[in-house]
């Protein structure tokens, strides 16, 4: 096997981690069949990760920032404010599609740190995380079309994290991608209503 730097072995199994949760659940998830999907030893998950607990909170992160860097891409500046939000909630949409079961895996890891004694403060991380991915994505808006918001930042994050989540569930649920244009063009028309450009 050969020597990784630490950061690199705790992508690698945090990646084989998010794969087997996917497959298998994450009640059925062991560290042991972590370390078998990632093709290293037990001792090297141990070595890399304190607990099960630090090993979450690596693939809530993890699955965030896979779908936060095709958003932020996708977010150049284009002809209208509208088209660039659009392009936005494209990208994201369409990370979904291509990635359901790791969307899904999202709503387990949540469901599974709030009934899980001690583990609670991760569905707290996970879904601050969110709003932070929002207000992150909400300044970069900010900062290259120079929009003025007519409701306070941390409001308007939380206000998408939340939609978002609840339109993923429903996808995932519901599985109709037809109304999907329908929704995004709501969606895009609803935020762009609560900027101002210059």
């Amino acid at each position: 096997m050969a020597r990784l730097p630490s950061a690199e072995r705790r992508r690698q199994l945090t990646e084989a981690a998010i794969r087997a949760m996917a497959r298998d659940g994450v009640p059925n998830t062991t560290t042991r069949s972590i370390a078998a999907e990632a093709g290293v030893s037990l001792s090297v998950f141990h070595y890399c990760f304190d607990s099960k607990q630090e090993l979450i909170e690596s693939v809530i992160t993890t699955i965030t920032g896979h779908y936060v860097t095709v958003v932020q891409d996708a977010l150049r500046p284009r002809a209208t404010l509208e088209e660039t939000v659009r392009a936005g909630f494209q990208a994201y949409w369409d990370h979904v599609r291509a990635h359901p079961d790791e969307h899904m895996l999202t709503y387990e890891l949540t469901q599974y740190a709030l009934r899980r004694p001690g583990f609670e403060h991760l569905a707290r991380r996970q879904y601050e995380l969110y709003a932070e991915t929002y207000a992150d994505l909400i300044d970069q808006l900010r900062q290259t079309m120079g929009l003025r918001l007519r409701v306070p930042a941390p409001v308007l994050a939380r206000y998408l994290a939340a939609m978002t989540d609840g339109l993923t569930l429903n996808y995932l649920v519901l599985g109709d991608e037809a109304a999907w244009n329908d929704i995004l063009d709501t969606v895009t028309a609803h935020m762009a209503g609560l900027v101002s450009e210059p």
